[in-house]
């Protein structure tokens, strides 16, 4: 069942795109922003009363976010590679390269129990700067990587996702779950058991899924929607490949404006919907994160300057 997504207030950052969200075990909100810095974010549930501190700078673009239990952060920059944060705000690189090849478009990263790194990488033909080009190209270039523990550099896990986006573990540990921005699906890697090492569907969506952020060990993996499903994109991604080739350079120059629909979903490992929530005509746009923070839930925007804060949906 579909529900409201309800705004409560918004939050402004002193700069632009706090891409990902997440919260520590004491509902403060991390993030990172266009300009390179890494914030926390306090009392969030009253704007007046909303505190923001920087706790680094990458000197990149920060992207997905990762709390280690030792106070430390893992992010993947779009610029930089897979970083690791000290709690005192050193900033050391994990990876920048894979297979001789630079890391130009880490997205997001998750950290298991046994020490190991599982990051994704959006395209290896477009930046930042022009995902939307990869998105109507439907390259197909996205990858699934693993830092093993004392690992001098990654490897290679899966590759050929679409848009490679969001990551987040079972509850179990025996799969991760991605988001394939570019299909409007999330997949599953089976990390354990006979099928290890093996991809499969694990939920098709309304939209275009980003960031994902699971809600504790035994809730729900949280799922924002940085945009609908558009039918004539799909019908596009039917096309042959030099169609698709010229429309992505056409996209990358031309104005882009998000819609006004945002939306974000909830779900549990079988995969079943616990919420599905939306809003037409919001003020706030492109959500490509969401959190639960306390009472509330926060979303994150590539586009926005702020985060927004949401009411909490009744338990179902």
């Amino acid at each position: 069942m579909t529900t409201a997504l309800v705004p409560l207030h918004y939050v402004a950052l002193g700069g632009r795109g706090p891409e990902d969200v997440v919260a520590d075990p004491e509902g403060r909100v991390l993030t990172g922003m266009e300009d390179g810095r890494i914030l926390r974010l306090r009392h969030l549930g009253d704007p007046d009363t909303a505190r923001l501190e920087t706790l680094a700078d990458t000197g990149g673009r920060p992207l997905g976010l990762e709390l280690l239990p030792d106070g430390a952060l893992l992010v993947c920059d779009a610029e930089r590679g897979l970083l690791r944060v000290e709690p005192g705000g050193a900033v050391h690189v994990l990876a920048d390269s894979v297979a001789g090849e630079r890391l130009r478009f880490c997205s997001n990263v998750v950290a298991l129990a046994d020490g190991s790194v599982y990051f994704t990488v959006s395209s290896r033909r477009h930046p930042l700067d022009h995902w939307i080009g990869d998105i109507v190209e439907h390259s197909g270039s996205g990858r699934l990587l693993r830092l093993a523990p004392d690992a001098s550099a990654p490897e290679i896990l899966l590759d050929g996702l679409q848009f490679a986006n969001g990551l987040a573990p079972s509850a179990d540990g025996s799969f991760l779950v991605i988001a394939e921005t570019g299909a409007c699906r999330l997949t599953r890697y089976h990390l354990t058991g006979p099928r290890a090492g093996r991809a499969e569907p694990f939920a098709e969506l309304p939209g275009m899924p980003d960031n994902l952020w699971r809600e504790g060990p035994d809730g729900p993996v949280w799922v924002a929607l940085a945009g609908p499903r558009v039918p004539p994109l799909d019908l596009l991604h039917r096309a042959p490949a030099a169609v698709r080739r010229t429309a992505a350079r056409a996209a990358v120059h031309a104005p882009f404006r998000p819609g006004g629909t945002i939306g974000v979903m909830a779900l549990n490992d079988d995969g079943t919907v616990v919420h599905r929530l939306t809003r037409r005509r919001s003020g706030f746009r492109m959500v490509t994160s969401v959190c639960r923070a306390g009472r509330h839930l926060v979303l994150g925007s590539l586009w926005e300057p702020g985060v927004a804060v949401c009411a909490l949906p009744a338990v179902r």
